[in-house]
């Protein structure tokens, strides 16, 4: 249930905050007040697209917040979305949406203050709340949606999930078996292509890091008389030549020093880490000589090794033009050729076995497709007379009405066991249209070319109350639902609306008082100007002040005690209605 709506710098909205009752609420007020803002700001904050055209002249954004309590299983559906979000809420917790639109086109969202896309306040959106316009007043007239009413009354949803999720399959195996057939040579080439790189790649065994050493042994063997020439000048200087001279050597100079500080240690014994340190550079000394001799040693040229290195380097750099700059690349490369290969010559390739594929997936088809005909035959037949009993409580006179549905033939579809061969679609084989004649005696006809706006409204008002038994939605706006409607009947049009609260929360935006005397709670919007500015206001109305709010409903303003009377003998029949409706059934003895 939505139990808060703060708006703040949206068009002529400065700041309003509405708290919401269970039950009907009703939003009235006269033409331009900003009832329709009201309506934006809610869609906004439930996802739909926004234009920085409703930011309000001066300010740097628009921010619309709304608050929702959850229960039963709507909460487990939002739990769940919000898990795949990586949002967690509280058991108690409510759910609080944020939009922000800035006047720079750019718009943020939030759920239970985390970051958050238009497109998951949508999802959530369309669990939380069901808006009514006058487009979704229209959107009655088409042959989709009638067909997606009569599989919501009727509870089809999953089996039609199941016939989607078939033709998919179908779609799928179709799609392969017509590649097969039109794509045979350049497959045939993309499997020569395929087998000779893989083939190519292992046939050089790649060990990845490779490359780096090569290059670093290839290094050394190219430098192996200056490496080991380098070393033993290094020798030299430290330890002296073959011919004994030691005197002027690294390592002879380094002992005398370290025999001078021998003795000034001994004196004084501030100097004696000063001959340790000498002593460790006479050791460091002759670890290096040793080492120096040990690496020269090891330096050797081998023409025949770096020619080795110089081909292997070769083939590696043909490989990675080819197929990556690493060898790691080129390893994964080898991979996803090896996976491709392995689809195009596996089954899924294979002829006989995708048309015995399509023969079990176009029996199941035929399967669920038929049940899901005949369930919407039998469901058509009863929604039919439960719209038109509900359009007779409407005062739309003694209408008839049909809901057919009707199968199209298509040589490109399914054929069925009766040799019909029929278009099909991931919602199954049938086509659904409302039918109705508004008088006794006149010929069906599809709804879209005889419903004026008001029927439309009303007959979907006549739907929503039937729906509202299998729908979970918890909160149900509806805008415009008064099209066409008069006084006469306003007053079985609100009995309707109030009447959908005995299972979720309705908001209705009226210009009629019938309807609006229903409200148990009503909110006035209105307009002043103030510096300058026209601003949009939200007030509760108390007892006195709806009274007041329907009686310049009924006859205008200045409200005279006439209207005001009016609007009182109203509420005292609303109350009188809900009494009647609420008492117990007492049964004839």
């Amino acid at each position: 249930m939505l139990f808060d709506l703060v708006v703040t710098d949206l068009a002529i909205i400065e700041h309003t905050a509405i708290r919401f009752q269970p039950g009907l609420n009703v939003l009235t007020g006269e033409t331009g007040a900003g009832k329709s803002i009201l309506l934006d700001a809610l869609g906004a904050v439930l996802g739909q697209r926004a234009s920085s055209d409703l930011v309000r002249t001066g300010a740097r954004a628009a921010r619309v917040e709304a608050a929702f309590g959850l229960e039963g299983p709507r909460r487990k559906a939002v739990l769940a979305l919000l898990d795949e979000y990586g949002i967690e809420m509280a058991p108690e917790e409510d759910l609080i949406l944020v939009r922000e639109i800035g006047v720079n086109g750019r718009s943020t969202a939030r759920i239970n203050g985390r970051m958050a896309t238009a497109s998951q306040l949508a999802e959530l959106g369309a669990l939380l709340v069901d808006i009514h316009g006058q487009s979704d007043h229209l959107s009655l007239l088409r042959s989709s949606e009638q067909r997606n009413i009569l599989d919501r009354y009727a509870g089809l949803m999953p089996l039609r999930d199941d016939v989607a999720h078939c033709v998919r399959e179908l779609r799928e195996v179709r799609r392969r078996i017509a590649q097969l057939s039109t794509g045979a040579r350049e497959r045939a080439q993309r499997l020569d292509l395929l087998r000779f790189q893989v083939e190519e790649i292992d046939a050089a065994g790649l060990v990845v890091g490779e490359d780096e050493r090569l290059m670093q042994e290839r290094s050394v063997l190219q430098n192996a008389d200056h490496l080991r020439q380098s070393a033993l000048t290094a020798i030299e200087a430290l330890a002296g030549d073959d011919a004994g001279i030691l005197d002027a050597s690294a390592a002879a100079l380094l002992r005398q020093a370290e025999h001078a500080l021998a003795g000034l240690g001994e004196i004084d014994r501030a100097a004696r880490e000063l001959s340790e340190r000498a002593t460790e550079l006479v050791v460091l000394s002759e670890d290096l000589v040793r080492d120096l001799r040990a690496y020269a040693e090891t330096i050797e040229g081998d023409p025949e090794r770096l020619a080795e290195i110089e081909d292997r380097l070769a083939l590696i750099q043909s490989l990675r033009r080819k197929y990556g700059t690493t060898i790691e690349e080129m390893l994964a490369y080898r991979d996803e050729a090896a996976a491709e290969l392995e689809r195009l010559t596996g089954e899924t390739y294979d002829r006989d076995t995708l048309e015995e594929r399509e023969r079990q997936i176009s029996e199941r088809f035929i399967r669920l497709a038929a049940e899901l005909s005949r369930r919407r035959a039998e469901a058509a037949r009863e929604l039919a007379d439960r719209i038109v009993a509900s359009i007779a409580e409407l005062r739309m006179g003694s209408a008839a009405m049909s809901i057919e549905v009707r199968q199209r033939d298509d040589a490109g579809g399914v054929r069925f066991p009766d040799g019909r061969t029929l278009a099909y679609d991931e919602t199954g084989v049938d086509e659904v249209e409302f039918l109705i004649a508004p008088n006794v005696g006149e010929t069906l006809r599809p709804l879209g070319r005889i419903a004026s706006g008001g029927e439309t409204a009303r007959i979907m008002l006549a739907v929503k109350s039937i729906l509202s038994e299998v729908d979970e939605t918890p909160t149900l706006v509806f805008d415009e639902i008064d099209v066409g409607v008069g006084g006469r009947s306003g007053q079985v049009v609100g009995e309707k609306l109030w009447s959908l609260t005995d299972r979720q929360q309705v908001i209705v935006i009226t210009h009629l008082p019938q309807i609006a005397a229903f409200g148990d709670a009503h909110f006035r919007i209105s307009k002043a100007t103030a510096d300058g500015r026209v601003v949009s206001t939200v007030e509760e109305l108390d007892e006195r002040a709806r009274e007041e709010e329907l009686a310049a409903m009924l006859d205008g303003v200045p409200v005279t005690p006439e209207s005001r009377a009016n609007a009182t003998a109203m509420l005292e029949r609303v109350r009188a209605y809900r009494q009647r409706r609420h008492a117990p059934q007492v049964r004839a003895s």
